[in-house]
């Protein structure tokens, strides 16, 4: 009798015990799962990122001359190459390792998940570190595309691996640090989500000191100092490049949510995308008002600036803050791009006015318009301006902005002038006449059209000043 007593009791308990077991394996699955789906698609926003190096290729080259297009296609891969070593090998360390409130001072070398203890800013999100590594690798490669456009047709192919390698190493990682790697920045509360200002206005500085540093391009400049226009070669490769940049920009601000779970990327993604419209349309009405004509190139560079704008604030605004936020950032950038260039800035795709002033209206916009709600989801810094948050989260802005301008113009100047010093950092006059392809590379990129349009030289320069008429200077 006992012995029945006890196998019932056995069979009740093995009864009972076998739902419990199963839910929790069931549990067990559903959160393997999540942390499955949440990992593909920060891979998919790396990898959108990446492809961006796609996109600046292409606009760059088509903003360029014919006998230059082929070396600026070219150095885009160079670049992502060298930053790719450089922020393995120290750049990851010096940003998202662990260390003190300027720097980081562990995981050089980055080895692999196995090094995750030397990665605590990165180390909380149920993500391989080895994938957040890819993630922020592909930020800081299109911060480096950003500070190498305004070199174009006249800095030395070695400039490029010389500064990628410095400025993945000591540029990008510090500001980095500042604001995601558990940095002075991010302890006071500066909202940037996806990097106006680390990504962006980090880039669109070092183009500026660079671009300031070698001069503008031969032709560019009359004796008096008027601008003439140096007209890219392909307008429809330039359009080409804003599109997939366009697409890019879902990996970049979207992905920065790093995850699916609760769906908030997808209201990233709808900040993200109102605001490029508004400034695209916003840049091509301006252009059309100023100039007589609906201007192309204006309306790509107000799409750019308005994605850059959102860039930092697109988890923190209303969508009617975002367009508003859009549009401002594409007239800013089409007035900026005027006045640069009439102060004697030769930057042939415009990169501070479309992410360096963009960057910095965009930094300050979660000063303006960051929702309590949104702010408090997010866990960092306050509300804005205009919904009573007083002027403490405008003014953590507008330090981060001060801050960024000061060091990235300083390191970058100090590099620049050692290399100009050493190894030079232009190509002679001959070598900027007869172009980059052929004196860097010794082929061109259009080579039967090169041989059909014989040796380059320049067309005498105009510049008629009324009407919005522009002259070229095309070799």
């Amino acid at each position: 009798m006992k012995k029945k007593w006890c196998a019932a009791v056995g069979a009740l308990t093995a009864v009972s015990a076998f739902p419990v077991s199963t839910y929790a394996a069931e549990a067990a699955s559903t959160e393997t799962l999540t942390n499955g789906i949440n990992m593909a698609f920060v891979f998919i926003a790396a990898v959108l990122v990446i492809l961006m190096q796609a996109g600046f290729a292409l606009l760059e080259a088509g903003s360029v001359r014919m006998k230059n297009a082929g070396h600026v296609a070219g150095k885009t891969i160079l670049s992502f190459g060298v930053a790719s070593i450089a922020f393995w090998a120290l750049g990851f360390g010096f940003g998202f390792g662990n260390g003190n409130g300027f720097f980081g001072y562990e995981g050089f070398f980055f080895g692999g998940d196995e090094a995750a203890a030397s990665f605590n800013s990165v180390n909380g999100f149920g993500l391989p570190v080895s994938l957040m590594f890819l993630f922020h690798l592909a930020f800081a490669g299109v911060s480096l595309a950003i500070a190498g456009g305004g070199l174009a047709e006249r800095a030395k192919l070695s400039v490029y691996i010389v500064f990628g390698a410095l400025f993945t190493i000591v540029i990008y990682p510090v500001i980095a640090h500042w604001v995601w790697g558990g940095g002075w920045l991010g302890e006071l509360g500066m909202q940037d989500f996806a990097g106006s200002t680390v990504v962006h206005l980090t880039g669109a500085t070092a183009a500026l000191v660079a671009t300031i540093m070698l001069k503008p391009r031969l032709g560019k400049y009359n004796k008096d100092g008027k601008p003439n226009s140096i007209l890219g070669h392909n307008q429809v490769l330039s359009v080409l490049g804003v599109i997939i940049l366009w697409v890019g920009w879902f990996g970049f601000n979207p992905g920065s949510a790093l995850t699916v779970e609760d769906g908030f990327f997808a209201y990233v993604a709808l900040t993200t995308n109102i605001a490029a419209a508004a400034g695209g349309v916003a840049a091509l009405l301006i252009s059309w008002m100023v100039f007589g004509k609906a201007d192309i190139p204006s309306m790509l560079n107000g799409v750019l600036a308005a994605l850059v704008a959102i860039t930092g604030s697109c988890a923190f605004v209303a969508p009617w803050a975002a367009v508003v936020i859009g549009l401002v950032a594409g007239v800013l950038t089409f007035f900026t791009a005027q006045w640069f260039e009439r102060a004697g800035v030769d930057d042939p795709v415009f990169a501070f006015s479309v992410h360096g002033v963009a960057g910095i209206w965009g930094a300050l916009c979660t000063g303006f318009f960051a929702l309590p709600s949104l702010s408090v989801d997010a866990g960092l810094g306050q509300a804005g301006l205009f919904y009573g948050g007083g002027l403490h989260q405008l003014g953590v802005q507008a330090l981060g902005v001060i801050g960024t301008l000061a060091f990235v113009a300083v390191v970058t100047f100090i590099i620049f002038y050692v290399m100009k010093v050493t190894m030079g950092i232009r190509v002679t006059e001959e070598e900027e006449m007869m172009g980059l392809d052929i004196s860097e590379h010794g082929s061109y990129g259009y080579p039967e059209q090169m041989k059909m349009a014989g040796d380059t030289t320049f067309h005498g320069p105009t510049n008629p000043e009324s009407g919005g008429k522009r002259t070229s200077v095309n070799a």
